[in-house]
């Protein structure tokens, strides 16, 4: 999809604000999306959780301890699509 996260804005409870490189934005509840175990376990802490930050090389959100989460996963709950077959990984092969 080559559509990195370029914001983030953590709201209440799990639930994050989203702006992606080509302006779409929208809120995700990330509770719905991970289970709150091995690397996602601190991210059950809201304070925690709350600490959500842009890794620039990677286009998406992570965490201190190195927890992050498809761009492209994220951008799908967004615009509610399906993840395009034309990912980061394949369109680097054309």
């Amino acid at each position: 999809m080559l559509n990195d996260i370029v914001a983030v804005k953590p709201l209440d409870g799990y639930q994050l604000w989203l702006c992606f490189e080509d302006g779409i934005e929208g809120v995700v509840d990330i509770s719905q999306l991970i289970s709150f175990s091995g690397i996602f376990a601190p991210l059950e802490d809201l304070a925690y959780f709350t600490q959500v930050q842009i890794h620039p090389e990677l286009g998406t959100i992570i965490w201190h301890n190195g927890a992050d989460v498809d761009p492209d996963v994220l951008y799908s709950l967004v615009t509610k699509r399906p993840i395009s077959m034309n990912s980061k990984a394949t369109s680097s092969l054309a």
